[in-house]
């Protein structure tokens, strides 16, 4: 046998995570030594570690969209790579690309000198990708755990504030929990069928694999249940919310932001996989759970903004409500509720990249403050009247009021529930949506009509920042003009994924 091409082609199909793993390790070595100069006055490789970290994203990007393969299953079939993973790890490198950049002013008002920032948001990154392909129950949960670990030291990484300490601990303390209540899942699942793969699952489940006893069904229907709890831990999803609003708050808001944008693409794909692929034939019995979690999050996620009056704590409550009509879309268990939640998953991401480059850029100069609460706000309009109007018509895109993109991605969701029968949880994603109208409404009226004392009037935007805000904000007016690239590319992925 000729091993040396044993594994040639699943090399191949891994290139992109080789190639960031390895960059990232030449990274870490680069910094150590260079930084521990004495030759070079021990200098601070902030700055320049975040630009070579960008530059191996970029390359990482282009090696994905030039890979040999479009479809195959890889390192005997722990890992596959379909249009799902492809559509989703695109998303996944753009958004730890963009996190970074548009973070790079605020590593500097900050006086950030840990450049190992940067590499723990590379090894994430890349343990996202793994995670996105995987396929089994091994490879899932070792991608998860890589992920995780990273999260966790990002999340405390400002040493001298309390706060962030605070919010690693929590959600090392929380994520361990969920991650045991993950595995305890998976578990059961091995222990009743001695399968690990996603596609065995589907296989025995569709009658493959011979009919199964009513008493195996129940205690299968509670492994499903134990990972689906796991997950919704993950996705920061009601009722599994509560650790959410300590850590964004607690954490820099650079990491809020990385936070914000990326890790639950790559959760939300191998849920997706996991879900509708593995467990597809229990439909009934999981959609009543996400269906439960979908109107528990609507409504903690509109109630709980109304009551908030700090700007991340708004945001991740508003984030709540946004991952129960992702979980509505998921809950149709039909080609368009998946067409659907990726449509929601491109627009939103856009969205939240154009908020925090706002958030991010409102920075007294002279006084040294970020933004924290909604008051800070107030008068933007007259200090810098471009801010607040894209930060306005974004909101009004998350509130779902048309033309903007927020309503074309709802509406199609509610579409896929309607088509599903999901009338009630359709009614009531309609009734959340106008109830969020107010607390977006709040933040712009406070922009516009509301006075303080302390206005933010030294604000300095770095050309980073103002390119993303510029092209997201053009994005989201100008979207439903010609929506058809978008519709294709994801009706495309459905089809091919469910097809």
């Amino acid at each position: 046998m000729n091993f040396p091409h044993l594994f040639e082609n699943d090399l191949y199909a891994i290139l992109p995570e080789l190639y960031l793993i390895v960059s990232t390790l030449v990274l870490l070595l680069f910094g150590v030594f260079y930084s521990t100069s004495k030759k070079h006055h021990t200098p601070s490789l902030m700055q320049t570690i975040s630009w070579l970290g960008l530059f191996c994203l970029f390359c990482t990007f282009c090696i994905l969209q030039n890979l040999p393969f479009s479809s195959m299953t890889f390192f005997y079939t722990t890992l596959i790579m379909d249009p799902l993973s492809f559509f989703l790890k695109t998303l996944t490198l753009l958004g730890a690309g963009v996190s970074l950049f548009i973070s790079l002013q605020y590593f500097q008002a900050e006086e950030l000198k840990d450049f190992e920032y940067t590499l723990l948001l590379l090894f994430s990154t890349c343990s996202m990708l793994l995670l996105i392909s995987a396929s089994d129950f091994i490879s899932m949960y070792l991608a998860i755990e890589m992920q995780s670990l990273c999260l966790y030291v990002l999340a405390a990484s400002k040493r001298n504030s309390e706060f962030s300490t605070e919010a690693g601990v929590k959600y090392f303390l929380l994520g361990a929990f969920s991650s045991g209540i993950l595995l305890f899942g998976c578990s059961i699942l091995y222990g009743l069928t001695g399968l690990t793969g996603f596609q065995s699952f589907a296989q025995l489940f569709s009658g493959v694999g011979g009919s199964l006893a009513v008493e195996t069904q129940s205690f299968l229907s509670v492994g499903i249940l134990f990972i689906a709890v796991g997950f919704l831990f993950k996705l920061t999803a009601a009722p599994f919310h509560f650790w959410a609003p300590d850590v964004y708050e607690g954490a820099p808001t650079s990491v809020t932001a990385f936070f914000s944008i990326t890790p639950k693409l790559a959760i939300m794909a191998v849920f997706l996989r996991l879900f509708l692929v593995g467990f597809y034939d229990f439909l009934f019995s999981w959609q009543s759970i996400l269906t439960v979690s979908s109107l528990l999050s609507l409504f903690i996620g509109s109630f709980g903004a109304v009551a908030q009056t700090r700007v991340k704590r708004l945001l991740v409550y508003s984030s709540i409500g946004h991952m129960g009509y992702l979980l509505m879309g998921v809950a149709s268990g039909t080609v368009e509720g998946l067409q659907s939640v990726l449509l929601y998953l491109c627009i939103y991401f856009v969205m939240t990249v154009n908020i925090f480059a706002i958030i991010l850029s409102l920075r007294d100069e002279q006084t040294g403050h970020n933004v924290k609460y909604i008051e800070d706000m107030s008068m933007l309009s007259k200090s810098h009247p471009l801010l607040a109007f894209s930060l306005s018509l974004t909101l009004f895109s998350m509130a779902g009021i048309p033309p903007l993109a927020g309503f074309c991605s709802k509406f199609y969701l509610f579409f896929a529930a309607l088509s599903s029968s999901l009338y009630f949880l359709a009614v009531f994603g309609i009734l959340s949506s106008m109830l969020s109208c107010f607390y977006y409404l709040r933040v712009i009226k406070t922009m516009y009509f509301d006075q303080s004392k302390q206005p933010f009037q030294n604000v300095t935007m770095d050309h980073e920042k103002s390119w993303v805000i510029t092209l997201t904000t053009f994005f989201v007016l100008f979207f439903f003009l010609y929506p058809n690239v978008a519709f294709l590319w994801t009706q495309k992925v459905a089809l091919l994924f469910l097809g």
